[in-house]
């Protein structure tokens, strides 16, 4: 099936459900498109959307802001040294900054030999804070570091980033390209809950967003575990005889 543009998805959406523009003016059906996209982005994240960001901890500095856009963090792997090297780099380890807290407190209590200041040394856990409320590195959260790095150390950050959305400013997107039934079923759920009813064709188009849904997912993970690489097939021109 051929991709869709802002136009043939805007159009569609109003021919599968017979509602002409002015009921489905172009605000309302740009609303069912960017509430179908958050609802897919939710449900897969999309590997076309993965990004790494490299950089260098700040020395005495227990805090950096995650990647610029960045929805979700998905690992952070850190190097023995202030630039890239050979050396196998490590990953921390994810906790809440409860778990931080206590961790820093158990080496600056009265049990512990170091004061506050003093807990540095290559980071091994990080906490995410703050919430992603814009597509700067400055509003979409960041991330505690424990202990508080004691040099520069490389870094790189793997994580999925907010994708563009279809508009008319920006007519196609990989989803509307690569994945159009599923944007078109999401498009009509949220139109025919829009319209409340009638409430079969909105069962209807839930069953075909989540079959199609289903099949995605099987197809990335299929992606992540194995390519012609790692799966040891090699492609190879089968001469056929002639009849």
């Amino acid at each position: 099936m051929a991709g869709y543009t802002y136009t043939t998805i805007t159009n569609n959406i109003r021919s599968y459900t017979e509602v002409d523009a002015n009921v489905f003016t172009q605000a309302v059906i740009d609303d069912f498109i960017m509430l179908a996209e958050q609802r897919i982005i939710n449900d897969v994240p999309i590997d076309a959307d993965r990004f790494v960001q490299e950089g260098q901890f700040v020395k005495d500095d227990n805090t950096i802001n995650s990647p610029a856009g960045a929805l979700f963090i998905r690992g952070v792997e850190v190097f023995p040294s202030t630039a890239v090297t050979t050396e196998q780099g490590t990953w921390l380890e994810k906790r809440d900054q409860t778990f931080l807290s206590e961790y820093v407190g158990r080496l600056t209590g009265p049990e512990g030999p170091n004061t506050g200041q003093d807990v540095t040394g290559k980071p091994k856990y990080y906490a995410m804070f703050g919430g992603a409320i814009g597509l700067t590195d400055s509003t979409s959260g960041g991330l505690y570091l424990a202990p508080t790095p004691d040099i520069n150390y490389y870094f790189r950050i793997y994580y999925n980033k907010l994708p563009p959305g279809l508009s008319a400013g920006n007519t196609t997107t990989f989803i509307s390209n690569y994945f159009p039934q599923l944007l078109l079923y999401a498009t009509l759920v949220e139109a025919y809950g829009f319209l409340k009813g009638p409430m079969d064709m909105l069962t209807l188009y839930e069953q075909k967003y989540n079959t199609e849904l289903q099949k995605i997912a099987g197809m990335q993970l299929g992606r992540r575990r194995r390519d012609d690489y790692t799966d040891g097939t090699v492609r190879l021109k089968i001469e056929s005889p002639s009849p």
